[in-house]
Formats: C-alpha cells, structure tokens, sequence
C-alpha cells in the first residue's frame, strides 16, 4: 500500500516538489555559507519523493548549541514560510477522505520544514 501511496504522491505533486527542493538546494550550495542550508533543502527534497514508510528520528546530537543555532537561522531565514505551506496543503487535502493519507505526509514534512537541523530521514 506504501508503494502505491508514494506513486500516486509523484504523479500528483511529490515529484514537482521534490524537483524545486532540489533546485533550491544546488542554489543555496553555490556559497560556502549556504551548503548546510542546501543539504537540508535536500533532505526534503528525498522525503518529498518517497514520503509513505519514511520517518524522521532525531540524531543522537539533535540538542547541540550549533544545530539550534542553525535550525533558529534557517526558520528565520525562510523555513517558517515552508512549514505554513505544507501545513496549509496538509489542511486543503484532509477536507476529503481520500486525501487524508496525504495530508498526513504534509503534517510529516511540516516537522522537518520547521527545525531540519539534527533529523535524518530513515
């Protein structure tokens, strides 16, 4: 069911989304300064291609002074406005039934939108 989940997902939406997360990575990694800022762009970028069966756990240095650091610059910086979007098209699709399942992985990526710094992605 997850498969058939993830596929719908790509032909719907997932696959855009994950190609302007990508996009948006290689541009922030065009300066020393915005290569941690693109790799987190680029975890979202993975979880918005196969998000049915991926979890977000916390690394075991998750509560470090450098990633809250990081993770208070980059909602500063833009990730506040990523969280409101996804949070907002996880609302739109939970009006129906049938895209409740869908909703659920905005809420997900919500999550990691807002604080990506010290998550993986399993």
């Amino acid at each position: 069911m997850k498969i058939f989940g993830n596929i719908l997902w790509l032909i719907f939406g997932g696959l855009l989304t994950a190609v302007e997360y990508l996009i948006a990575s290689l541009l922030l990694m065009i300066t020393i300064i915005g290569i941690p800022f693109g790799l987190q762009t680029l975890k979202l970028a993975i979880l918005a291609l196969w998000p049915f069966g991926s979890q977000i756990t916390d690394n075991g240095n998750s509560g470090g002074c450098l990633n809250l650091l990081m993770n208070i610059l980059w909602i500063i910086l833009g990730g506040f406005w990523i969280c409101l979007s996804h949070f907002f098209f996880g609302l739109l699709l939970c009006i129906t039934i049938i895209g409740i399942p869908f909703g659920r992985q905005h809420f997900k990526m919500v999550g990691l939108a807002l604080t990506p710094f010290g998550k993986t992605i399993s």
